[in-house]
């Protein structure tokens, strides 16, 4: 057998005790393992459970604070402003999402700019928590340096994903997720883990080459999505994320999977709304309308549609690891 499959609540309890293990808080270890097993239910493993070495050895280190406590100052009625303090971003983006869901109510519309911060994961997870609420959610986050300029070849924006949440009346949230890459970066982490190759056209290496080795790839740049028009996006999450937020830029920014160098402290932007005010009451309404309309069509589907699935199965029958994977999590479950 070369797999084993744990229940969700199994693998949040390994988790925490990884991070637990590596100087981290049992608070700040709950919030990361939540969303850890999240993105894994989810199918994206690139923000799953291969994170947890990378975020072990950090907190080890002291690169991430696992014992940061965020701190949140209300700068302007409907804008938060929350310091991470160089430790994991999941507990500060947890804040602000506790925050903005007392502050859309009253004010229709906030705004909430995490600074000092650190990977925050599928972005997809946390407007969606925002969604859960009935409220609009989008999200804006910068990254270590890996898609060059359009026209150059030297890193300067990170893959800066950007994400969108909508409630849904009846029905889970309707939620997009991208990475400004043609694909998220850790996918290829995932790869080099698995000691897989990558396919042409995601990557190119440091001398501007394409290239199908992931380890070559991380130390190289990212081929943005469309072209220049993803590129001209990068630069503008880099504005919403960093600039807005006075976080360090992609080019500034350490990386997100080694232990040395200072810590990245990036920003992430939530912006979150409330669609009744703004649509007179009707917004349930026309968001539904629109979405059947999409279904109409033979062959197309909502986005993250295989996401829900992958959750679902993931709720009833766990999720399986490899022997590999499985060795190595309770490994740093153990203090390895």
């Amino acid at each position: 057998m070369s797999e084993k499959t744990y229940s969700m609540n199994e693998l949040r309890e390994l988790a925490t005790k990884a991070l637990t293990a590596h100087n981290t808080s049992e608070k700040n270890a709950f919030w990361v393992a939540q969303a850890l097993v999240a993105a894994e239910a989810d199918g994206l493993g690139g923000h799953g459970l291969a994170r947890l070495p990378s975020y072990c050895s950090q907190a080890a280190s002291g690169k991430v604070d696992g014992h940061a406590m965020p701190q949140i100052l209300k700068p302007a009625v409907s804008a938060l402003r929350v310091d991470a303090r160089n430790g994991f971003a999941y507990p500060a983006l947890a804040m602000a999402i506790e925050k903005l869901t007392v502050l859309i109510p009253k004010m229709g519309a906030a705004a909430a700019a995490v600074t000092n911060s650190h990977h925050c994961g599928a972005a997809g997870y946390h407007v969606e928590a925002l969604a859960r609420e009935g409220f609009l959610g989008l999200m804006f986050a910068n990254t270590p340096k890996a898609i060059a300029p359009w026209g150059g070849h030297a890193g300067v924006f990170g893959t800066n994903p950007i994400a969108f949440a909508a409630p849904r009346h009846g029905n889970p949230p309707l939620v997009i997720d991208l990475s400004l890459s043609k694909v998220a970066r850790g996918k290829i982490m995932a790869a080099e883990q698995k000691e897989e190759s990558i396919p042409h056209g995601w990557a190119l290496d440091k001398d501007g080459r394409s290239t199908i080795d992931p380890t070559a790839a991380l130390q190289g740049t990212m081929i943005p999505m469309g072209g220049s028009k993803g590129a001209a996006l990068a630069l503008m999450v880099e504005i919403l994320a960093a600039a807005v937020t006075a976080a360090n830029y992609g080019f500034e920014a350490s990386s997100f999977f080694s232990a040395d160098g200072p810590p990245p402290s990036v920003g992430q932007l939530l912006i979150a709304l409330d669609p009744k005010p703004f649509s007179d009451g009707a917004f349930d309404d026309r968001i539904e309308k629109l979405l059947a309309t999409v279904l109409q069509q033979k062959g197309c589907r909502l986005p993250g549609d295989r996401r829900i699935q992958s959750r679902l199965k993931a709720e009833t029958e766990g999720i399986s690891l490899s022997l590999q994977q499985e060795e190595q999590i309770i490994q740093l479950a153990t203090g390895g």
